[in-house]
């Protein structure tokens, strides 16, 4: 059976990347270092009256396109405060001047808004009968092609139609603070797994206590690399200590206050290891034994080389802690965790080798050390590789996975199928056919003949499925859930 045999709606809302909605970003010159130190000496020749006046029109133009702009210049004028020249004190005009010359706008979703994922809001107040509030998770790509997490909320009414909430006109990064200490055998371990560790990272870590501190660790790189040893060339040094600090830098908080829109708020690369974007966040609400619900998303972190699997966790979407996923079986992309402990552990679905599919469990959220082979391509429509769109939907047949294949001319489709609640190893039916994929609306964009969805959720018998299309815009459509799962052929 395929989507035209289905009750397969397109309702829309589109959603479309939106050029307005800029951050500030600290502005680093490139070239010679001594270029920041010339940017500064020409600030400092304006006279206090040419201070004013260029502050001023830069206040007229930008003032109103952000939120706290004083605040950021002036945070960004303490960035560059050591390579002033001398402490004379400065005028508070002249320091916000020099701020604004190290910041820049940053376009956030200028390129594409895309791969989105669904689920329940934490607040379900004031809401009409057989309502629900949704928070929308999605990746927006701007210049650079950097991709972040950005959000937008809305409501579902008992009939299935859709209301996405109008976006706050203003986007907000949020601050971060590295992790407070870090366990030597558990970072060893991560350096074993990313292939990085050697003899230099492991004298390093020799010298540090059990559980340390960045500012330790980057303390004995120094006193390591004065007391050299010539066998270990430089550059050789400097690289290996460099990832070092990168996998300690990729573990961090960031937080946002309440007075801050869920729509301003902004998930924005920090670390080293994702400093060429965040990608393709799969959220999903967890529900612990004792009942307690927490929002956990899975999503690739990209530096330009390497991608990395990432794990974020947040309580109510205004602090978010971020850290490595650790284990040899931590590979590749696309994990997506189950909702809530399967006996006593948790388990998520994979694909490590970039063609099949795998299940994983473990006692430890942030450690993945065993997998086993869940399915593989087999109908034509994903002859190239199968994967998940988000994390698998608990109900009354079995665990709901919504699937993407890839098939001729690198087409997406979107399908599913159905696992054994008690014993998610176990295949119960999965569809023949997609149930979606692009049409002639969908398949232009900045990647060709694409839909794909980073998660779904049930509500009022309907399939809630948020999809991008072709790397470029984001949709929604549903389906009846009684019909999905009836068009699944039995498997074994």
């Amino acid at each position: 059976m395929n989507e035209h045999a289905m009750n397969v709606n397109r309702i829309g809302p589109i959603l479309k990347p939106n050029a307005g909605r800029v951050l500030f970003r600290p502005f680093k010159p490139t070239g010679n270092p001594e270029r920041a130190l010339r940017i500064i000496a020409r600030v400092m020749e304006l006279s206090s009256e040419e201070v004013a006046q260029k502050l001023a029109q830069v206040l007229h133009e930008f003032g109103t396109r952000h939120q706290r702009v004083n605040d950021y210049f002036l945070k960004r004028f303490e960035s560059i405060r050591p390579l002033l020249p001398s402490d004379r004190p400065l005028s508070e005009e002249r320091r916000l001047l020099l701020g604004a010359y190290f910041t820049h706008e940053y376009s956030l979703e200028a390129a594409a808004l895309f791969n989105p994922s669904i689920v329940p809001h934490p607040d379900q107040t004031g809401l009409a009968e057989g309502s629900v509030r949704f928070i929308l998770s999605l990746r927006a790509t701007g210049e650079g092609h950097i991709s972040s997490i950005t959000f937008r909320t809305g409501t579902i009414d008992s009939r299935g139609s859709i209301q996405v909430d109008v976006p706050s006109r203003f986007v907000t990064a949020p601050d971060h603070v590295l992790n407070t200490s870090y366990e030597k055998a558990l970072f060893l371990r991560k350096l074993q797994e990313l292939e990085l560790a050697g003899e230099i990272d492991e004298l390093i870590l020799r010298a540090l206590p059990e559980s340390f501190t960045i500012e330790q660790l980057k303390e004995q790189i120094s006193i390591l690399g004065r007391g050299r040893d010539p066998r270990h060339r430089l550059e050789d040094f400097k690289r290996k200590t460099t990832r070092m600090l990168h996998l300690a830098e990729a573990n961090y908080e960031v937080f946002y206050t309440a007075d801050q829109p869920l729509t301003e708020r902004v998930i924005f690369p920090v670390a080293p290891n994702e400093s060429n974007g965040i990608e393709d966040a799969r959220f999903v609400r967890f529900i612990e034994e004792d009942g307690t619900a927490s929002y956990v998303a899975t999503y690739t972190a990209y530096d330009g080389r390497v991608t990395i699997p990432q794990i974020l966790e947040t309580d109510d979407f205004l602090r978010f802690r971020v850290s490595t996923l650790n284990g040899p079986e931590v590979q590749n992309k696309g994990m997506a965790l189950f909702p809530r402990r399967i006996d006593g552990c948790y388990a998520m679905i994979s694909r490590q080798d970039g063609e099949n599919l795998y299940l994983m469990y473990s006692e430890d959220l942030h450690f993945w050390y065993t997998k086993k082979p869940l399915l593989k391509p087999t109908y034509p429509w994903e002859f190239l590789q199968i994967g998940n769109c988000g994390s698998p939907i608990e109900t009354e047949a079995g665990w709901l996975v919504i699937s993407h294949g890839v098939g001729p001319m690198r087409k997406y489709s979107i399908g599913a199928f159905l696992l054994d609640l008690k014993d998610p190893s176990r295949v119960l039916a999965r569809l023949r056919e997609p149930f979606l994929s692009p049409d002639e609306q969908e398949r232009e964009g900045y990647v060709p003949n694409v839909v794909y969805s980073c998660g779904a959720m049930v509500h009022a018998g309907l399939l809630i499925l948020p999809y991008a299309m072709s790397d470029s815009v984001t949709s929604f459509a549903t389906v009846p859930l009684a019909e999905l799962l009836a068009a699944m052929e039995p498997v074994g």
